[in-house]
């Protein structure tokens, strides 16, 4: 790789310039949408092709949307290999990415996985996955064992169309007792603004590298203090949760993890606030079998309190399952409500994100290897009677449209659908670190 400069310890007049060289390649080249097709009456477009520069490559995650319909998101790889967040805005019949930030610091984190997440002071907050300090290591000898940060606008940004923004790290994972690499963990916030998510390693020893933890944030005046919630034992509990916690009103967390459990398949969890401490509850263990297995997504609340979520394989056509909880009593039943059919052998055929409901209660999400061309889907699921209909909004190809989709859907205020695809589209996968990747729009 040729040698770059280290944006994240360059000065904002340095940024800038670079900003402002990149500008015209931007409105040049991204605001062309490069792929339409027409599927159930739902039309399928990529508003953004990766390339692998300033833009980054690999979009693991989807996006947040502002009330200015703009959306938010992050790349796993990026310029320098280590990966960016961004912004997408409409602009003149299309859209405009904007990259916010490239991480390229070590010391301040390196290789989000989560999406970014409005917080009460309107700016953003999410985490990388390594980066930081600790002796966590990734393939490409990127070090540390991630950091939860915020990223905003510069106080006094200069005026120009584009201008970088400022990283604040809040917290930087050891990977010991207090956790490590917090991969595809969207952040939550409580009513007083305290923040709860978990890590994919760190915590007990009885896991190499830890079994995760569920941890919290709490600020006073202006400094973060992190603090375990749960740790993770490998046994019924289950171990290594991949994705973040759903909070319900009275202030309960739930959520998965991907392994552990009595059958080794993962297990969904409670955590429930006691006097001074969280009272852990198992509600559910995956057999590997139809209720399926190794859940990489979250839960989501529908209108009614129940639970759903989603398994990434096994169940009867091994291409993953939905399912709900519903509350019994002091008790959560389990209840397979749909089962994907996987191709054979694929490793997390099915949903690795969280669900989306509508105000109808049709849900909507993506699968990572399922559908007709096996690189994945975008799928509705609506109510008929005592079941679902399935609906594929659209089968990727792996080619121009993208393909292997790790995103959710999110909705803006039009009814439109925005996702990301982790790989393919019309990007050069030589000026890719790792694959390119697409950002796509259903609109009805």
């Amino acid at each position: 790789m040729r040698n770059r400069t280290n944006w994240a310890l360059a000065s904002p007049k340095t940024l800038l310039s670079a900003f402002m060289t990149f500008l015209p390649l931007a409105l040049a080249c991204l605001l062309t949408t490069t792929f339409t097709a027409q599927m159930n009456a739902q039309t399928f477009t990529v508003i953004h092709n990766f390339v692998g520069s300033f833009d980054g490559s690999e979009p693991t995650s989807g996006v947040t949307i502002d009330r200015a319909g703009n959306l938010y998101g992050t790349t796993f790889f990026g310029d320098q290999a280590t990966g960016t967040a961004y912004r997408m805005s409409h602009r003149s019949g299309g859209w405009l990415l904007t990259p916010l930030y490239y991480f390229t610091n070590m010391p301040t984190g390196v290789v989000p996985y989560d999406r970014p997440i409005f917080g009460p002071d309107g700016i953003l907050y999410f985490t990388t996955g390594f980066g930081g300090i600790g002796p966590c290591l990734t393939y490409n000898n990127t070090t540390g064992c991630g950091v939860v940060l915020t990223l905003g606008p510069l106080p006094t940004p200069p005026p120009t169309p584009i201008t970088p923004w400022l990283e604040t790290v809040l917290y930087r994972f050891t990977g010991g007792a207090d956790g490590g690499n917090p991969y595809s963990a969207d952040l939550v916030f409580d009513r007083t603004g305290n923040i709860y998510s978990t890590t994919f390693n760190g915590g007990s020893s009885v896991c190499p590298g830890g079994c995760g933890v569920v941890y919290k944030m709490t600020k006073t005046n202006n400094t973060w203090t992190e603090s375990v919630v749960y740790t993770f034992a490998n046994s019924t509990d289950g171990s290594h949760p991949w994705a973040g916690v759903t909070l319900d009103n009275a202030g309960n967390l739930y959520g998965t993890t991907s392994a552990g459990g009595a059958s080794g398949f993962g297990t969904v969890y409670e955590l429930s606030p006691s006097g001074s401490g969280w009272t852990f509850r198992t509600l559910y263990t995956f057999q590997g079998q139809a209720d399926g297995g190794v859940p990489y997504s979250g839960l989501t609340f529908d209108q009614v309190g129940n639970l759903w979520g989603s398994a990434s394989t096994n169940g009867t056509g091994n291409g993953g399952t939905i399912f709900e909880l519903t509350p019994s009593g002091n008790n959560w039943n389990f209840n397979t409500v749909f089962e994907f059919a996987g191709p054979s052998g694929a490793f997390f055929p099915g949903p690795v994100t969280d669900l989306t409901f509508d105000s109808h209660g049709s849900i909507y999400g993506t699968t990572r290897v399922d559908g007709l061309f096996n690189f994945g889907s975008i799928f509705k699921l609506t109510p008929n009677g005592g079941g679902y209909t399935y609906t594929s909004l659209h089968d990727f190809t792996g080619g121009a449209d993208g393909g292997y989709p790790r995103s959710n859907v999110t909705f803006d205020s039009s009814g439109n659908m925005y996702g990301t695809a982790s790989e393919g589209g019309s990007g050069n996968r030589q000026t890719c670190v790792g694959a390119c990747g697409v950002v796509w729009e259903v609109t009805p």
